[in-house]
């Protein structure tokens, strides 16, 4: 389970990282094509930098609070220490400690306790070892960090107890409690000293402010009465900057100088930039009161956000730190005695204890931080894929990604911490590069565009001649065949005539016939009537020669007409029959003029609309070529 992780709010603004002192701990991916900062559990210290800065509320915490109540409701017995920063955020907290005694708590200890003995400890290991210019160490982020980052001043940390650890190991070495152990805590970072195996599994539960006070506003449980064990004295500020300094200056005068520093950039540069005279004991200081919260542990990270600008919470402590200065001439704190008093009625409070029962060791973990430093060449190649190939480009340091300068940067990229893509300037002259390229390939795809219009203009300009061609033989066709047309419906129309000429010819001959049948017929009697003339004349004698002249004149007659009606007939059969043919031939030719001038039409309209296809094909041809020049043009 982690301890500090990011939720679903993360935006990547890199805040975290510019605002984190450990170097890694804040690492920058991509996920979906947008930047997430996920937090590295090896190398975070749970210093709660990343909360304070955070203005998403994208960065979220586990603690115990779940499983603690969940083994009250099994029945476990479970006994609690108490934060001595408790009492300040909690104004009801007597309730809020009836609360937990009705959810099942067996006892109740305020760690001030551990926070006196935690001070004992302290004087007279130092005075015993001469053991000056160490480090506090009840503040588990900045030994975290020292174990973490600064492994060469673990042998500067303070061997001795946090007031937590210091309570826990009275109760179960000494009060004979076993009980499970949780702690009401300001701290986030708690759980790891809690979890550390230096500390011997003492404490099982690490219950922040704010996740219990949440808990319980869910849950509503009925308050018990309690009782608090054990008096305490001037442990309860603790919790206050400069906590520990000003018990050590109640026990042993002000003429003892003891470094205060908290804060969580301040804190740890200071260990940065001192850590050679830190190590080699080159500080005129007792130690040094080192804490990770610029407010101490009044100001923790595992308190109610709410609190983090409470001014009773500092005045709460004040009034705190009144009451344990006033106490009888045999307190360890009474603000009557002198400080020697004070440190001799201490050692005697707790002449039963035994220092080495409140030894704390100490784990070199900076194995799982370490930091490779890249060389020229691989540093140099980062900066050519970041595109800073100018000194300047390379001295930006505008902290956009969360780190103070550009090689900062590169050293992180390099460590897999970090991206290129996250640096804000690289993703600008990317797409400046990006764009110079765009327009350079626009350029040229425009004028290979030019190229291709043009030359489809030109393909245009070589089909209009054919097409104007074919347009003016289409044309031509389309005067042929209507001039063809009109010919042939002269010829039908002539036909038409001509059938009827037949015609008429055809009914004056039937009409020739008929009269020639007539001819005949008159031939026929008049000769009958010359015959019957020259009988009589013959009979009349000399009387009727004349007749018979006459007669004989009429026989002759007769028959020239006989002979030329029958002549006319033969003729008119002849002329009969050629003029059937002739109407015979006549109908076919009309059959096929009317079949060729359907053609002729069905040519017309073809060629019409091939004519028409061709003006079409033109106008199109024109139409694009305009475009074709318009686009040209546009470019």
């Amino acid at each position: 389970m982690e301890l500090v992780f990011t939720n679903q709010n993360c935006v990547g603004c890199n805040r975290c990282i510019s605002a984190c002192s450990c170097e890694g701990a804040n690492v920058a991916v991509e996920r979906d094509g947008v930047n997430t900062i996920q937090v590295d559990p090896d190398r975070c210290v749970a210093c709660g930098a990343c909360f304070d800065v955070c203005a998403h509320d994208a960065r979220a915490y586990n603690d115990d609070t779940e499983a603690f109540f969940a083994a009250l409701s099994r029945g476990e017995k479970v006994s609690i220490l108490i934060a001595p920063a408790f009492k300040a955020n909690f104004p009801n907290y007597q309730n809020v400690l009836g609360q937990l005694k009705g959810a099942g708590v067996n006892r109740i200890l305020d760690v001030s306790f551990g926070a006196d003995i935690c001070t004992w400890g302290y004087i007279k290991y130092i005075t015993e070892n001469k053991f000056y210019g160490g480090i506090s160490q009840p503040c588990p982020a900045v030994v975290g960090y020292i174990e973490k980052y600064l492994p060469e001043l673990i042998d500067k940390l303070m061997p001795v107890h946090s007031p937590m650890m210091c309570a826990a190991v009275y109760l179960k070495k000494y009060a004979g409690v076993s009980d499970k152990l949780a702690f009401i805590s300001p701290c986030i970072a708690k759980k790891n000293e809690i979890s550390d195996p230096n500390c011997g599994g003492y404490i099982t539960y690490n219950v922040t402010f704010n996740h219990l006070a949440a808990y319980l506003k869910r849950h509503g449980i009925a308050p018990k009465p309690y009782e608090e064990e054990h008096e305490f004295g001037l442990g309860s500020i603790y919790p206050m900057p400069g906590g520990l300094k000003e018990n050590v200056y109640w026990l042993l005068g002000e003429d003892a100088f003891v470094r205060q520093m908290e804060g969580e950039h301040h804190m740890y540069h200071y260990l940065e930039q001192n850590k050679d005279r830190l190590r080699d004991g080159r500080t005129p200081y007792l130690f040094v009161d080192a804490l990770n919260c610029i407010g101490g542990c009044l100001y923790g990270t595992g308190i109610d956000p709410a609190n983090n600008d409470n001014e009773d919470v500092f005045a709460a402590i004040q009034r705190i730190k009144a009451e344990s200065k006033n106490m009888g001439l045999r307190s360890p704190w009474g603000k009557k005695l002198s400080p020697a008093q004070r440190l001799r009625n201490l050692n005697r409070q707790f002449s039963s204890l035994k220092l080495g029962d409140f030894i704390r060791h100490y784990t070199d973990k900076s194995a799982l931080c370490r930091f490779k430093t890249p060389t020229s060449t691989e540093e140099e190649a980062i900066f050519q894929s970041m595109l800073k190939d100018t000194p300047d480009k390379r001295k930006i340091n505008c902290g956009c990604c969360g780190y103070k300068s550009c090689r900062e940067m590169a050293h992180a990229i390099f460590n897999g911490f970090n991206y290129k893509d996250n640096c804000v300037h690289y993703v600008k002259d990317f797409s400046l590069h990006e764009r110079d390229e765009i327009a350079e390939l626009t350029r040229k795809s425009e004028q290979q565009r030019n190229d291709i219009l043009r030359e489809i203009g030109e393909s245009f300009d070589r089909l209009n001649e054919p097409m104007a061609l074919v347009r003016e033989k289409s044309a031509a066709n389309a005067a042929s065949a209507d001039g063809i047309g009109e010919a042939m419906q002269r010829v039908d129309e002539m036909a038409q005539r001509f059938k009827q000429v037949l015609d008429d010819i055809q009914h004056n001959l039937d009409a020739l016939e008929a009269n020639n049948a007539q001819v005949i017929d008159i031939s026929q009697q008049t000769n009958l009537l010359a015959v019957n003339a020259a009988i009589e004349a013959a009979r009349a004698g000399v009387v009727g020669k004349s007749f018979a002249v006459v007669a004989g004149e009429i026989k002759t007659l007769a028959d020239k007409s006989k002979r030329t009606a029958d002549e006319n007939n033969a003729s008119n059969m002849g002329i009969h029959t050629t003029v059937r043919a002739l109407i015979e031939d006549m109908e076919q030719l009309l059959a096929v003029v009317e079949s060729v001038s359907g053609q002729t039409g069905d040519m017309v309209s073809a060629v019409q609309e091939s004519t028409d296809a061709v003006d079409a094909m033109r106008r199109i041809a024109d139409e694009i070529k305009e475009g074709l020049s318009q686009a040209t043009g546009a470019m």
